[in-house]
């Protein structure tokens, strides 16, 4: 049972209660700590402590503050060291640091979704589907002296993150300061965490042999879009397989030579019905997983699901500054965008506890747009009447417990209150006259004349 306190919020903004209680659970800072104690190379705890930096920075990504001076600004008092101490912390992020942060969010998330019995259904029975996709982070501001001499944008890094589509979960990511490097750079780390019985899926940025055979060879499979460089010898011809909701479907198997190792697997072809957006009028799919697993038709629809991890990205750059534009710094750019995803983490938290009480449909319907406004609106009034000592309970309950606690609060969430808004379909804008330098029109005389 919430305290009497808390009713007035509960009444009013419960997600932003939500949000604080997920927060209360990920962010405890002695297990920050700790995690940068183990995963910690060369920076060091002495009067900055790295929970400090992560409160203060999780203030900025959730819009709460608008800057990282402003945050620290707030915590000076408390902080006791230089606001350059810590812009110089922010900067020596060590990227281990960063990347161990999103992993142990959701490990410390999955337990609680399963409390909860909210896990979304699985994408194919008796595998683990692993989504993966790459993320440049946007051109930052010159302030740096490095980026001062040039007018070219400056690009902080990449990250390449792993989405667990059953959890509804970023559970990895892989992280290189360099803002040219190519997703391939990274796949070494990324096939160390290829296990059994997973099922990775990509686009073809990540259709090499290497990845393919790294990922056969560790008894996992895969669902790849076939790169233009990939070449394999097919066998047999190709042969129809019925049709998805985007276009037929057809089957050939392709054999795949690297060094001295030869694999055959399945090449689905989709034959669309509209071009994408790059013109291509057709797709081809491999996978190694066996046809009476995975018919022809389920191996494109895990692919076209694919996209998930598209939406998770453009929600976290919609409703959070995962992109300061003031980090010039990669180390730094890259541990704001991070916390990003220990954010994102803790909304899908959120989401599985609203599951567990409202259903999956319900839940399907909620705008993030409007789910965020409510905490930003509110969020920094409810810490003033509820300070940061009465929520400290929360951070050391159980999973079990969590959930129970979590399951209370989204029963007074209204869904019908942050619905998404739909639209009807586009028209096409009405042709207008020859642009003219300098020109003008009065609205109220256009008004006029339609209104005749």
């Amino acid at each position: 049972m919430m305290p009497a306190a808390f009713a007035p919020f509960l009444e009013k903004a419960p997600l932003c209660v939500m949000t604080r209680l997920t927060l209360e659970s990920l962010f405890r800072p002695d297990r920050l700590d700790l995690l940068f104690g183990e995963k910690a190379e060369r920076q060091y705890k002495k009067e900055l402590l790295f929970s400090q930096v992560v409160e203060l920075m999780m203030s900025v990504v959730l819009r709460v503050e608008p800057t990282v001076h402003a945050a620290y600004k707030k915590r000076a008092d408390v902080l006791a060291v230089s606001d350059q101490a810590v812009y110089d912390k922010l900067r020596c992020m060590e990227l281990g640091v960063s990347a161990a942060m999103v992993a142990d969010s959701a490990a410390q998330v999955t337990p609680v979704i399963k409390a909860l019995k909210a896990r979304l259904p699985a994408w194919l029975p008796g595998y683990r589907a692993c989504v993966i996709d790459g993320n440049h982070l946007s051109a930052t501001e010159r302030r740096i002296h490095a980026l001062r001499q040039t007018w070219a944008a400056a690009l902080p890094g990449k990250v390449l993150a792993v989405y667990e589509p059953e959890l509804d979960l970023v559970t990895q990511v892989f992280l290189t300061p360099d803002g040219h490097a190519q997703e391939r750079t990274l796949f070494d780390e990324v096939l160390t965490s290829v296990r059994a019985k997973d099922l990775w899926i990509a686009d073809r940025n990540f259709c090499t042999l290497k990845f393919l055979f790294g990922i056969a060879q560790a008894e996992a499979a895969f669902v790849i879009r076939q790169h233009g460089t990939l070449v394999g010898q097919r066998l047999g011809k190709r042969r129809p397989r019925g049709r998805t909701a985007t276009g037929k479907v057809y089957e050939q198997r392709l054999r795949l030579l690297w060094g001295e190792q030869k694999k055959v697997v399945r090449r689905i072809t989709i034959l669309l019905d509209e071009p994408t957006s790059d013109g291509d009028t057709e797709i081809h799919v491999l996978t190694n997983l066996p046809p009476k697993e995975a018919s022809p038709a389920q191996v494109a629809e895990l692919y076209r699901k694919r996209w998930t991890i598209e939406g998770r990205f453009y929600e976290v750059t919609q409703t959070l500054d995962c992109e300061p534009n003031t980090l010039g710094y990669p180390k730094a750019a890259l541990f704001a965008f991070c916390l990003a995803l220990v954010a994102s983490n803790a909304v899908a938290l959120m989401k599985a506890s609203l599951r567990a009480v409202h259903g999956a449909k319900a839940v399907a319907e909620l705008s993030h747009y409007y789910m965020a406004l409510e905490v930003r609106q509110t969020y920094v009034g409810m810490m003033v009447a509820l300070p940061s000592g009465r929520w400290t309970a929360f951070g050391k309950l159980t999973a079990s417990e969590l959930a129970k606690v979590l399951r209370e609060v989204a029963g007074h969430v209204d869904p019908a209150r942050y619905r998404k808004a739909h639209r009807g379909p586009k028209k096409p804008p009405p042709a207008k006259g020859r642009y003219k330098n300098g020109g003008h029109v009065s609205t109220h005389k256009l008004l006029q004349e339609k209104a005749k």
